[in-house]
C-alpha cells in the first residue's frame, strides 16, 4: 500500500526542525538561532525540483539563515512562523491545484499532526513523537536532520524512475551561505 501511493506523489511538504534539522537551537549571545542540516536532504530536495516536483516548507520558526538555505536548494513555497499549519497546507494544496492523494507530508510533532491527517501521505522521521508516528503510513528509520528526507524523497524518486542520473553534476552538492 505504501509503496503504490509513491507512485501518486507531486508534492512534498515538510517541516523543519525534527525533520530538516535534528530539532537543536542553538542561540548565539547575539541572538541569532542556528539550525543543522543534512546535506544529504539538500541534494534529494534539489533533485525533486529539477524533476519538477513542488516542495513546501511549513514552519513554527523563523529564521532569515533557514530561508536562505531553502531559497538555495530551489524551494519557492516556504512559510515560516505559522500557527496553524493546516490552513498554509489547505491554501497550497487550492493555490497549485493538488489533490490531497498528491502530496506526502513530513512532521514530527504536534502541530503536524493536522496536515498529516489531511494529505495522501503522512510520513515522519525515526525520532518523531508517538502520536506522529500513529498517524503515519511511513516512518523513517533516519531521525530528523540526518537524511530522513532525503530516505522519503528518493523512495518517490525511484518508484517513478526519476532519481539516477548517469552524470550528476557537482553542483547538486552545492551548499549554500544559509
Amino acid at each position: 500500500m505504501f509503496l503504490q501511493k509513491l507512485k501518486d506523489i507531486k508534492a512534498f511538504v515538510l517541516d523543519i526542525d525534527g525533520v530538516l534539522t535534528d530539532g537543536t537551537v542553538h542561540v548565539t549571545e547575539t541572538g541569532e538561532q542556528l539550525r543543522r542540516f543534512h546535506v544529504r536532504d539538500g541534494y534529494a530536495m534539489q533533485r525533486a525540483v529539477r524533476n519538477g516536483y513542488l516542495i513546501c516548507v511549513i514552519s513554527g520558526g523563523k529564521s532569515a539563515s533557514v530561508l536562505g538555505r531553502l531559497n538555495g536548494l530551489g524551494i519557492t513555497d516556504i512559510y515560516l512562523g505559522v500557527d496553524k499549519k493546516i490552513d498554509v497546507y489547505q491554501n497550497f494544496l487550492k493555490q497549485r491545484r493538488l489533490s490531497p492523494e498528491e502530496v506526502m507530508y513530513m512532521g514530527d510533532d504536534i502541530p503536524d499532526i493536522p496536515p498529516m491527517k489531511a494529505c495522501g501521505l503522512p510520513v515522519c522521521p525515526s525520532d518523531a513523537v508517538e502520536e506522529v508516528k500513529a498517524v503515519s503510513a511511513y516512518i523513517s528509520p533516519k531521525a530528523g536532520g540526518t537524511g530522513c528526507v532525503r530516505d522519503v524523497i528518493e523512495k518517490v524518486l525511484k518508484i517513478q524512475k526519476k532519481w539516477f542520473d548517469s552524470e550528476p553534476s557537482a553542483q547538486d552538492d552545492t551548499i549554500t551561505s544559509a
